[in-house]
């Protein structure tokens, strides 16, 4: 039987509150399993987490808006956050800035065409002592030099192909 998107989010939900339970402590959990399905969590998965879990959609809300981490919208296959702090900064951030605006030919805050990539500013990643450092999805990458910036991007898209028979898979 052939299921809808918004079918086969509810019970990609339904399956989650089993995991990781009904209670509110399982509603971050939630949230982050849905993003890496999704690409982000829409407002009808807000909606469905929130009555499966009990709670009213603003708690959802507001935990979606609180952690910069989980968004509402599509963003990237590989989100990119730069550690702007000042001792990145001392440490030339501005190179990897730069570089990193160059090779993908986007601003921070923007996604490239393809929806391969997002540029980000972190405020801090606590690597302050190994800057300047990126996170790309959930791997750091510390001491970045302007000339690791292409082969930072390279490994990204040579692992795009895995991740996306994956997706389509559903693991």
């Amino acid at each position: 039987m052939l299921r809808t998107g918004t079918e086969r989010i509810e019970q990609d939900i339904l399956a989650l509150t089993e995991k990781y339970g009904r209670e509110r402590d399982a509603l971050i959990p939630i949230l982050q399993n849905i993003q890496r399905r999704y690409n982000h969590v829409s407002e009808h998965a807000m909606q469905v987490v929130a009555d499966a879990l009990g709670i009213h959609p603003v708690e959802v809300h507001s935990v979606m808006s609180f952690y910069s981490f989980l968004y509402p919208s599509p963003k990237g296959r590989f989100v990119i956050r730069l550690c702007r702090t000042i001792s990145c900064d001392m440490q030339g951030k501005d190179g990897i800035a730069r570089q990193l605006e160059n090779d993908l030919g986007i601003k921070f805050g923007e996604t490239t065409r393809d929806g391969m990539f997002t540029l980000e500013w972190a405020n801090c990643l606590g690597l302050c002592d190994q800057g300047p450092a990126l996170l790309v999805n959930d791997r750091a990458y510390p001491q970045v030099a302007p000339h690791m910036v292409s082969e930072i991007i390279a490994e990204c898209r040579g692992m795009f192909g895995v991740h996306a028979m994956q997706h389509e898979e559903g693991h």
